[in-house]
């Protein structure tokens, strides 16, 4: 083709980035921009939606022109978003109502405590998969619906759009023609019913959610629409959309039963993909879709750690303890090793396994001689054993466990980390694969428009493609995995509320 580049928008919690890939999977170009976070209240986490808006643009017009291109070189683009991040505005202005809240926003706990009853969770977690929790975008739609003045209304009439993050871009670089999502987005809304496709009734009824607020549900791989010609100066296809998690999965080629990806950046998402039929948990983790291509879900099990690299930012940001996230590695390389830190990072509660959204963080083990290597390791050591109470739980969920690939794939920014990746190796006892481009996210999104446009291959000859980065084996033996697991679970027992 004369124009073998896709775009991809990797949204994410913290930053926007717009990567351009080459005909070879190869990244011509990148750019990113940081946005702030606002927390309004403890517990609430909010973005201005004008930051979402502002960044991706921003990006995508520097990273077509640090790759040299002019935008009519872009075959195709493809977003990757944060999931469950809900965001509601006005279809005439295209203005929200309010700003998005995060998934990480815990203000609808309570409303989750109110809709609690056995009844109630038994018919979430069959049509959803998912757990009834403030994670998710549906008690987050009902409290702005509740809250903002005048906005049930104008829900009713029409007036208004619901959107997870890939919705709201979508709708704005589209000018407003389209509002669409995904099968992955839809999956994350507590909304959606997995097994038919689509937006369920019972649910909507249940959160008082007014179905025309609602986006269509496309595959991951389909035509969303064009650009306005005046975001980058071409009418260029959006054409394949995921939910981030989802997206690195399908950048890590995890298209085969049994195979598993672990994604670390602000928290942390554990993919195993379980094939054509959803399985359901009896572990406290999630079903949810995988993939859609031609009307045909793959699924998988996932389990998600809320805090992974947000553990190290508050090393850095709130403690002071180090200048960089890439010194955490270097601290906890030095840190006496005698010392048994346990730091249990439940800084907005415990994701899966446990889903306890009142537990609160705690350090255990401090000695006199305790200093900030010490802490860098608990909380990277952290991480790894959350990961490793996830894949545990999967497997234990999973009728053809035995058929898993005794190996994780891992991307996002704290696995760049060697010290981070060996020692998740070391705690799982199982090797720990990094892909060659370590962009997954994006490679995922890039992936979906290329697939859709014709520039990349069929799903099984883009997996034969996957470049092995680096390789880690672990070392530790059995006996020091088991103390240290042990150590690690005593401390999350002290920890939670729910036991």
């Amino acid at each position: 083709m004369h124009n073998p580049f896709v775009l991809a928008i990797d949204q994410g919690t913290t930053s926007t980035r717009s990567i351009v890939f080459d005909g070879d999977f190869g990244i011509a170009a990148m750019a990113q921009e940081t946005f702030p976070q606002h927390y309004p209240a403890p517990g609430w986490v909010e973005h201005d939606p004008e930051d979402l808006w502002r960044t991706t643009v921003s990006t995508m017009r520097a990273a077509i022109a640090k790759a040299g291109l002019n935008a009519g070189d872009i075959a195709a683009i493809g977003i990757a978003n944060q999931r469950e991040t809900t965001l509601v505005w006005e279809r005439e202005t295209g203005r929200p109502v309010y700003n998005a809240i995060v998934w990480q926003d815990r203000r609808t706990a309570p409303r989750c405590e109110q809709l609690s009853l056995p009844s109630v969770e038994k018919l979430v977690r069959e049509r959803t998969g998912l757990l009834l929790d403030p994670y998710f975008s549906a008690t987050k739609i009902a409290w702005i619906l509740e809250n903002v003045a005048g906005v049930r209304e104008k829900a009713e009439t029409g007036a208004l759009a619901f959107g997870t993050v890939d919705s709201f871009l979508l709708w704005r670089l589209t000018g407003g023609r389209v509002h669409a999502t995904d099968a992955t987005n839809a999956s994350r809304t507590l909304l959606y019913d997995i097994h038919r496709g689509d937006w369920d009734d019972d649910l909507l009824k249940l959160f008082g959610v007014p179905r025309r607020l609602l986006p269509e549900v496309k595959d991951c791989a389909a035509n969303f629409g064009s650009l306005a010609r005046d975001i980058v100066g071409a009418a260029i296809g959006v054409q394949g959309i995921a939910g981030d998690q989802q997206a690195a999965g399908v950048g890590q080629a995890c298209f085969s039963p049994g195979m598993a990806k672990a994604t670390y950046g602000t928290g942390c998402f554990v993919l195993l993909n379980t094939g054509a039929s959803p399985i359901a948990s009896t572990n406290k983790l999630l079903t949810t879709v995988a993939y859609q291509f031609g009307g045909r879900r793959a699924f998988a099990i996932e389990g998600s750690i809320f805090v992974a690299g947000a553990a190290v930012q508050w090393l850095r940001d709130s403690l002071g303890l180090i200048q960089s996230a890439e010194q955490s590695g270097e601290f906890a390389a030095q840190s006496d090793p005698a010392q048994p830190i346990y730091l249990v990072p439940a800084f907005v509660g415990l994701g899966a396994p446990h889903w306890d959204p009142n537990c609160r963080g705690a350090l255990f083990g401090l000695t006199r001689s305790t200093g900030p290597r010490e802490f860098a390791r608990a909380a990277l050591e952290s991480v790894c054993y959350q990961t490793v109470d996830l894949l545990e739980a999967m497997r234990a969920d999973w009728r053809h466990a035995d058929e898993a690939q005794n190996v994780l794939r891992v991307d996002g920014g704290m696995s760049a980390s060697d010290w981070f990746v060996q020692r998740l190796s070391d705690a799982l006892g199982v090797p720990v694969d990094r892909p060659a481009v370590n962009e997954s996210t994006a490679m995922g999104a890039a992936y979906l428009a290329g697939f859709q446009s014709n520039v990349y291959p069929a799903p099984d000859q883009f997996a034969r493609s996957w470049r092995l980065g680096s390789s880690f084996r672990p070392q530790w033996d059995e006996k020091e995995r088991t103390a240290k697991m042990a150590g690690w679970r005593d401390a999350v027992a002290r920890t939670l509320t729910r036991r």
